[in-house]
């Protein structure tokens, strides 16, 4: 299952960023986000025991979300996220080092870019899907110009700042999706909370 198998399906182009979970709270969080139809889902890897998060999402979910993990700064990491399953690898930066050994091992690297070179670096390493970061603080013109210029077939998508309240400026700019922590979920919140936010996500995507 790949991004665009989860996209192709109808869900809403959407991540949803758990940082902060814990293994015991994962599991609820993300049947959550499931039932409200969020499907992308990844941890953090500076969250409490964030492999074993990961290890229990996959488990739980199986083929109903790609899983897998955040903030992932060094090839190491993408070896203990492989060897639980997660397909999921996002990274705030670009590091051609983590992205070709996640492609190597058959996951789907997201690296966090902020400029055209950073872009093309990571497009040359072998990432197919790069994601603004922090959006916020560049904006929708910023993103409509790196994409001009952008190989043909290269996605792009906005994390930082980002959520309900946005996410049609996002997708009208060319994004594909957008990534979204603290306006779906904060480190301790239950999966009532969170799925009240997803609703609320999905509803302002689909209008």
């Amino acid at each position: 299952m790949t991004i665009d198998d989860i996209l192709a399906d109808g869900a809403p182009p959407v991540v949803a960023i758990l940082r902060g979970v814990t293994p015991d709270a994962v599991v609820g969080i993300g049947e959550a986000l499931v039932a409200a139809g969020i499907r992308l889902i990844e941890v953090p890897l500076n969250s409490p025991d964030p492999i074993e998060s990961i290890r229990r999402l996959v488990a739980a979910m199986g083929p109903r979300a790609l899983c897998g993990a955040g903030t992932v700064l060094a090839p190491s990491g993408v070896d203990a996220v492989a060897e639980v399953g997660g397909k999921l690898l996002v990274t705030p930066n670009v590091d051609p080092a983590v992205i070709a050994h996640g492609v190597a091992r058959g996951m789907e690297p997201m690296p966090g870019f902020a400029t055209p070179t950073e872009a093309f670096a990571a497009v040359a390493a072998g990432a197919r899907r790069l994601k603004l970061f922090p959006a916020a603080g560049f904006g929708t013109s910023y993103l409509k110009a790196i994409r001009e210029v952008l190989p043909t077939g290269t996605r792009t998508w906005a994390v930082g700042g980002t959520g309900a309240h946005n996410i049609g400026e996002w997708l009208a700019a060319g994004a594909e999706g957008i990534g979204v922590g603290g306006g779906l979920y904060k480190a301790g919140d239950d999966a009532a909370t969170v799925r009240q936010r997803a609703d609320a996500l999905v509803a302002a995507w689909r209008s």
